[in-house]
């Protein structure tokens, strides 16, 4: 795969913010936006719960180029240092987890406690050579088309055989996301590697993995928690790789623990 990255513009992002208290930022999984993060508003009694959309996904524009997880960190601290926000708590899901870990190590002094959700620092050698046929078939036929299967890893069986609220916000959003947005954002993964900023992460941080995950991504979670030091590994019951959406009421115990 040919790769030209190039710096993301700080500009494009819009920060939707609520709540009152210590600054929570979220950092959501491909395919998704801000509203993601929805179903933590509980915290907003105790956060200031922050969020964007990454680049070509719903509010924030399409770039005309290619960039990797390097530049969405450095767009994040743009973003930030703008805002005025020098400290701060920071989550992530799968490419968020993994913007959040390259951050965090790149940055530690920025970051107050560190939440990484069902992501790896670098996937492999599989998953990196299906990034880009993801990305060809995102392009040719939509990200709809790649919805039945996206499914089957995201929510458990018995949270897809109920059909809720969950699982049709995370269709409705994939079915309406760019499909050149999802595809750059493919090619983003296809080269991520933040297993030498992830030795350098400071921050007290809590590893969420959901149950039925597929093995590459308990292996990271494992990885994560021997590198990290004092860091927390939590497994959430009967969830798939969108544990924050599977198992919702579980997910905010876990974070009102840790972060409380």
């Amino acid at each position: 795969m040919e790769w030209n990255q190039t710096p993301l513009d700080p500009g494009m992002i819009n920060l939707h913010r609520r709540g009152k208290g210590e600054a929570l930022m979220l950092l959501h999984c491909l395919g998704m936006s801000w509203r993601f993060w929805d179903v933590v508003e509980p915290l907003t009694d105790r956060f200031e719960l922050i969020a964007y959309s990454f680049p070509g996904h719903h509010d924030t524009p399409l770039p005309d180029h290619q960039y990797g997880v390097p530049e969405l960190t450095e767009q994040l601290r743009a973003v930030a240092k703008r805002e005025g926000l020098s400290r701060f708590h920071l989550m992530g899901i799968s490419l968020g987890g993994s913007v959040a870990q390259h951050f965090a190590g790149t940055y530690p002094d920025m970051v107050n406690k560190l939440i990484l959700a069902d992501c790896t620092p670098r996937y492999d050698d599989d998953s990196r050579a299906n990034w880009p046929l993801r990305a060809a078939a995102a392009r040719k036929d939509g990200v709809a088309s790649l919805v039945p299967t996206l499914m089957k890893t995201w929510f458990s069986p018995n949270t897809l055989a109920a059909d809720g609220p969950n699982v049709r916000f995370a269709k409705a959003t994939l079915e309406a996301c760019s499909g050149e947005g999802y595809a750059l954002a493919c090619e983003a993964l296809a080269t991520l590697d933040a297993r030498e900023e992830t030795k350098r992460v400071t921050a007290p941080t809590l590893i969420l993995v959901g149950s039925e995950e597929r093995k590459s991504f308990h292996d990271a979670a494992d990885w994560m928690q021997a590198i990290i030091p004092g860091s927390c590994k939590v497994t959430v019951p009967d969830a798939g790789h969108a544990s924050m959406r599977d198992q919702p009421d579980f997910v905010l115990r876990a974070l009102r623990d840790f972060l409380c």
